[in-house]
């Protein structure tokens, strides 16, 4: 009696482990690779010392530019935020990654630099329809993958 007693508490708490588990990976994991990309359109265009590629939302509002300095061979990705946070999120569909962000007050933009060889902006570039920028704990935004960021990224190499 005490045995099976003992297996059926062991059982429950597995089960109640394995719900609990299944619970926040469900609430706290996002498969970028199937949702939606924000409905708006990338614009390219050539910058003093540079390009850029910005992303707009319907209601024309920017929500993130990819910028190329070409003294620099720096490549600048930056989305409208209220505040610092430590990190861009990057998610693309063959790499994820933190980006170290600071917050520039002038643009109220949080910001990441990458070398323009760093193999993260080809991910972005070649990423299947979409990748995601998110800043620090919150949501991913999902851009829709489209020429103007590899046009950027070459820009700065050439």
């Amino acid at each position: 009696m005490i045995i099976r007693f003992a297996a059926a508490l062991a059982l429950t708490a597995a089960a109640t482990s394995l719900n609990a588990q299944t619970a926040t990976t469900m609430t706290t994991t996002v498969d970028y690779s199937i949702a939606t990309p924000i409905q708006g359109n990338w614009s390219y265009a050539p910058v003093t010392g540079g390009s850029e590629a910005t992303f707009s939302n319907v209601a024309n509002q920017m929500q993130l530019s990819v910028r190329c300095t070409v003294a620099a061979r720096s490549v600048t990705i930056s989305r409208p935020a209220t505040g610092a946070a430590p990190f861009l999120f990057v998610w693309t569909s063959t790499q994820s990654r933190n980006l170290p962000a600071s917050f520039q007050p002038a643009t109220a933009r949080l910001t990441a630099n990458l070398s323009a060889y760093d193999q993260l902006l080809d991910a972005i570039a070649f990423s299947r329809g979409r990748f995601a920028i998110g800043i620090g704990a919150q949501a991913a935004i999902i851009f829709p993958a489209w020429a103007e960021v590899a046009r950027v990224v070459e820009d700065c190499r050439a």
